[in-house]
C-alpha cells in the first residue's frame, strides 16, 4: 500500500514555531485555499512539539453546529469523574503528563459534573471564565495551545448576540490579556477571514498566517520522491498546480497520469456548469449581513472572464454579491492581506477559461 509522506512545510512550521517561542499575545488566524493542507500542516506540527506543549485541538469540518447545545459538545472533552473545580484543576496538572504520550490532548477537558452545568444553564460566560482560569493554571506548568479548525461554522450562532465575538473576546482575553495560552483559528473559509480582518475589534489583536499551495520548486521536489519525470511532473503542475491533495492522488495515478488529469478537469467543468446553469435558471439569492440579494448571471459570468488571461485579480474587481456568490461555491479564493481574488486551483482556472471559450464560441 503506497503511503505518502507529510512534505516540506519548512517556512510555515518555522513561522508557527517562532509564535509558539513567545509570550502569546496575538489570536492567529490560519487560512488558505481549500485543500492546501491546513489541516495536515497542524496535525504534524502537534505530534513533534515538545511535551511542555499542551494542545487542544478542536475539528468542526463536517460538524452541524447550529445551536449552543451543539458547541459545548465539540468544545469540551468530557471527564467522566466528578470534580469541584479547584481539586479538578490539582489533578489535571498532575495527570497530564501521564495521560498522553503526545502532546496531545483533544477538546478542553472539563468533568462530568461541571459540563452538565454548562450545558443546562447554558451561561457562556461561565464556560468562558471555566476555560481562561484552566489556561491560567496550565500555563503555570505547560505552554497551552488552542487550535479551533474551521471556526467560521459557529459564524451565525446566536447567544444575547452572536457566539464568535464572545469567543473572539475569550481568545483576545487569553491572549493579548492573560497571556496564558496560543490561540490558532484555523479556516479555508476566505469570507470568514474578510470579515475578522475588517472587524473593528481585532485590529491590533491578531496575525495572519497564509498556508498556500505549494510553488513549483516544492511541488517538483514533492513528485521526484515518487519517481515523476520530468514530463509528468510538468503535466502534473499545469493541471493542478501545487494543490496537495492533488498531487497525492496524481501519485496515486502515476500509471494513467494523463487520463486521470483529464478525467479531473472533466469533473470541474461539469461542477462549475452545473452551478452556472442552476443559477441561470432557478435564480440563486445569498445573505450578506442579515440582507437577501439576487444573483446576477451575467455579473457571475463578467466576472469570471476576468480570468481569461489573468490568474489573479484585485480585490476590488467584483461587486459584493458576485464575489461572495463564487466564493461561497467554492469556485474562487479571496487573500485579504495580498489584497487579491483567484480561482480556488489551477484546475479551478483551467476549467473557468475552458467554459468561456464554450460560452463565447
Amino acid at each position: 500500500m503506497l503511503e505518502i509522506e507529510f512534505h516540506n512545510r519548512e517556512k510555515e512550521i518555522q513561522e508557527v514555531m517562532r509564535i509558539l517561542n513567545t509570550r502569546p499575545d496575538l489570536i492567529t488566524f490560519a487560512y488558505g485555499p481549500i485543500n492546501s493542507g491546513k489541516t495536515e500542516l497542524f496535525q504534524h506540527l502537534i505530534k513533534t512539539l515538545p511535551k511542555e506543549y499542551k494542545v487542544f485541538y478542536i475539528n468542526l469540518r463536517g460538524i452541524y453546529v447550529s445551536k449552543a447545545d451543539d458547541f459545548l459538545k465539540v468544545l469540551f472533552e468530557v471527564d467522566e469523574r466528578e470534580y469541584d473545580f479547584k481539586e479538578y484543576l490539582k489533578v489535571l496538572i498532575d495527570y497530564l503528563p501521564e495521560k498522553v504520550a503526545l502532546p496531545f490532548i483533544g477538546g478542553i477537558p472539563v468533568p462530568k459534573n461541571l459540563f452538565k452545568k454548562f450545558f443546562e444553564e447554558k451561561e457562556f460566560e461561565n464556560v468562558f471564565k471555566y476555560i481562561e482560569r484552566l489556561f491560567l493554571t496550565l500555563s503555570e506548568k505547560f505552554t497551552p495551545i488552542l487550535i479551533i479548525d474551521e471556526l467560521q461554522v459557529i459564524g451565525d450562532i446566536k447567544i444575547n448576540g452572536l457566539l464568535i465575538y464572545e469567543l473572539f473576546n475569550l481568545f483576545i482575553r487569553l491572549t493579548k490579556e492573560l497571556h496564558c495560552c496560543h490561540v490558532f483559528a484555523v479556516t479555508s473559509d476566505s469570507l470568514f477571514i474578510e470579515r475578522v480582518y475588517n472587524e473593528a475589534m481585532l485590529h491590533g489583536r491578531c496575525r495572519y498566517l497564509l498556508i498556500d499551495d505549494f510553488d513549483y520548486n516544492t511541488t517538483k521536489e514533492f513528485l521526484e520522491k515518487y519517481g515523476f519525470s520530468q514530463d509528468e511532473i510538468d503535466l502534473t503542475w499545469n493541471y493542478f498546480g501545487g494543490k496537495p491533495v492533488y498531487l497525492v492522488e496524481a501519485v496515486k495515478n502515476k500509471d494513467r497520469l494523463k487520463e486521470f488529469c483529464e478525467e479531473l478537469l472533466r469533473l470541474r467543468i461539469m461542477e462549475i456548469k452545473s452551478l452556472l446553469k442552476e443559477l441561470r435558471e432557478l435564480g440563486y439569492t445569498i445573505r450578506i449581513k442579515d440582507k437577501e440579494y439576487e444573483v446576477d448571471y451575467d455579473k457571475v459570468i463578467t466576472a469570471l472572464n476576468l480570468f481569461k488571461d489573468r490568474d489573479s485579480i484585485p480585490l476590488d474587481s467584483l461587486d459584493e454579491i458576485t464575489k461572495h456568490y463564487l466564493i461561497k461555491t467554492n469556485v474562487l479564493f479571496l487573500d485579504p492581506l495580498k489584497g487579491i481574488i483567484k480561482p480556488q486551483s489551477h484546475l479551478d482556472l483551467l476549467a473557468i477559461r475552458s467554459i468561456l471559450k464554450e460560452i463565447t464560441s
